[in-house]
C-alpha cells in the first residue's frame, strides 16, 4: 500500500512539473519574466531538475539582467549536458555581464595531453563506449570459440585482444573522470561584491576582491570560510554565504 501511494505521489509530482514548466515557458514567452522565475524555481524546489529547466532559468535570469543567477543555472544545465553547444554559448553571454575577467592557466606537458584527452567525453560517455567494447570484446570471443579454420580464428583472437585493450582504456578515463567530477566543487560568486581574505577570518588583510557572476572552485571547508581558487590558480577566503555550490 506505501509502495502504491509513494507511486502515486511520483506521478502527481511529474505531472505537477511538466504543468508548471509549460506555465513557466509560456511567462517567458510573454516576457513575464520576474513571474516565469517563481514558476521555474519552484519546480526545482519541489526537487526536479532538468538540463531544459535551468537553461529556460538561465535565459530568464538573464532577461532580468541578473548575471549571479543566470551564470549559475547555465552552469547546472551543463553538468547535467556538458556538450550542449547552445548553452555553452548562452553561457557566454552571461559570463559577459561579470565584472571580473579572470585569465585561465593553461596546463602544459603530459598531464595537459591526458586531461585533453578525458575531456573529450563525458564519464557516462566513456562507460558507454566501455560498454560497447564490452560487447564487441565478447562477439570476438563467439567468433573465435567458434571459428571453422586457423585464419578465423587468429582474426578473431586479434580482434579480443585490441576490443580488450580499448575497453580497458575507456573504462579506466570513465572511473578518472568521474573521480575528477566529484572531486571538483565549482561555485558561483551571488554577493555583488566581496572581499577575499589571505585568512579564514575577518580581521584578515584582504587578498582581492571578487564581483557577482565569476566562477570559482571551493579547496577547503573551515566554519563560516570557503577557501577558493580561481582559474588563474589564484587562492583566498571567502565567507560560505557569498558563494553558491554547484553540486
Amino acid at each position: 500500500m506505501k509502495r502504491l501511494v509513494y507511486i502515486f505521489l511520483l506521478i502527481s509530482q511529474v505531472f505537477y512539473a511538466q504543468s508548471a514548466f509549460e506555465k513557466g515557458n509560456e511567462l517567458y514567452k510573454k516576457e513575464h519574466y520576474e513571474e516565469a522565475v517563481v514558476v521555474y524555481e519552484g519546480i526545482v524546489k519541489s526537487g526536479q531538475q532538468s538540463a531544459e529547466l535551468y537553461f529556460n532559468l538561465g535565459n530568464t535570469y538573464y532577461k532580468l539582467h541578473k548575471v549571479a543567477p543566470a551564470v549559475y543555472n547555465y552552469e547546472k544545465a551543463l553538468l547535467l549536458h556538458p556538450n550542449d553547444t547552445e548553452i555553452q554559448t548562452n553561457l557566454k553571454f552571461a559570463q559577459k555581464m561579470a565584472i571580473d575577467e579572470i585569465k585561465v592557466v593553461p596546463k602544459v606537458g603530459f598531464s595537459k595531453m591526458i586531461n585533453d584527452a578525458l575531456d573529450v567525453f563525458h564519464y557516462d560517455t566513456w562507460a558507454g563506449i566501455a560498454t560497447g567494447f564490452s560487447a564487441l570484446f565478447l562477439l570476438f570471443f563467439i567468433g573465435y570459440y567458434f571459428g571453422s579454420t586457423s585464419m578465423l580464428k587468429r582474426t578473431f583472437f586479434v580482434g579480443m585482444i585490441v576490443a580488450f585493450f580499448f575497453m580497458l582504456i575507456s573504462v579506466g578515463s570513465a572511473i578518472t573522470e568521474r573521480n575528477n567530477y566529484k572531486k571538483e566543487r565549482p561555485a558561483i560568486v551571488f554577493s555583488e561584491m566581496v572581499s577575499v581574505k589571505n585568512e579564514p577570518k575577518a580581521a584578515a588583510p584582504e587578498a582581492f576582491v571578487l564581483h557577482e557572476g565569476t566562477k570559482v572552485f571551493v579547496l577547503e571547508n573551515q566554519d563560516k570560510w570557503r577557501k577558493i581558487q580561481l582559474t588563474d590558480e589564484t587562492e583566498g577566503w571567502i565567507e560560505k554565504d557569498a558563494i553558491k555550490e554547484l553540486k
